[in-house]
Parts: C-alpha cells; structure tokens; sequence
C-alpha cells in the first residue's frame, strides 16, 4: 500500500500528477484512510506505469483513456483494435514531422534569405516575404532575382563569402 506521497516519488512524478490522472479518471486510489489519505495498491502502481509509459509515446489522456479501457477488458477486443490505435497515432505523429519539416525548410530559407546586416529593417526579405502573399523569398542582397531556386543558390554563394 502506498500514500500519494509515496506512489509519486516511487514513479518519479509529482502528487499532482496523481490528483490530475485522477481528476481525469484515469486513476483512482484503492481507498482512503479514515482521516483521508489516498491509499494506492500494487495494481494501482502497474496502472500509473501503463499510464505513464503510453504518455512517454506520446498517447493523449483520451487515448490512454481508450487504451486502459481494453486493458481491463482485454477478452473483449482484437489486438488488431490496439494496433490500428497505435498505426494512427504513428499516421499522426508522422504527419505532424512532415509539417514540422516544411517549417524547417521555410524557416531556413527565410534566414538564408536575410543577409542579417545592422541596415535597416525597411526592405527586409524576411519581413517582405511575411507580408506577401505569394510563397517567393527574394533575397536582400539581390533584389532582382524572381527565381526561388535562384534565390537561394545567391544568397547561399553570398553567405559563404
């Protein structure tokens, strides 16, 4: 049996993280003594882990929700349920690295774009390109280049200078 206090710092998380999974419904203590105190179990313990493992992964409390609700029942479910939980969650984690690429990509060419001088920021490429409404980063050391390609083979040839 452990107290809040204990099953925290046994799991390496604060007694808040418990009142919260439990506030969610994610956790409840065993018992309670007769003054109050949340009293967990062992199981209660394997339970925090689950939840604090499919967290590490990146699962959501809604899908750790979903995903202890099979763990209690598992008889009842295919591990194909649990699979398709899992290949979404990848779908997603892999979608959500495409576009955090695509703003590498877009982030590096504003910065190559910009020769980052002390002149004034009154024809800035970064700025310019913010305020259009195309997706053409011109770079500031060669106003008259149109050609994104272009572009960023000027301004890489100029930054290495």
């Amino acid at each position: 049996m452990y107290r809040i206090g204990e099953l925290a710092k046994q799991c390496e998380v604060k007694a808040d993280t418990l009142r919260f999974y439990e506030k969610h419904g994610l956790l409840a203590p065993s018992s309670r003594t007769d003054s109050g105190y949340r009293i967990y179990t062992e199981a209660d313990a394997e339970r925090l882990r689950f939840i604090l493992r499919a967290k590490a992964v990146g699962f959501t409390l809604a899908e750790i929700t979903e995903l202890l609700s099979i763990e209690l029942d598992k008889s009842n479910w295919a591990c194909a349920d649990v699979k398709g939980m899992v290949d979404d969650k990848l779908a997603h984690v892999e979608a959500k690295i495409a576009e955090l690429n695509h703003f590498q990509l877009s982030l590096q060419r504003l910065s190559q774009a910009c020769c980052g001088g002390p002149e004034s920021a009154e024809h800035c490429s970064i700025l310019e390109a913010l305020e259009s409404n195309t997706d053409s980063i011109r770079c500031e050391n060669d106003k008259h280049s149109h050609d994104e390609r272009q572009f960023t083979k000027n301004c890489n040839d100029k930054s290495h200078t």
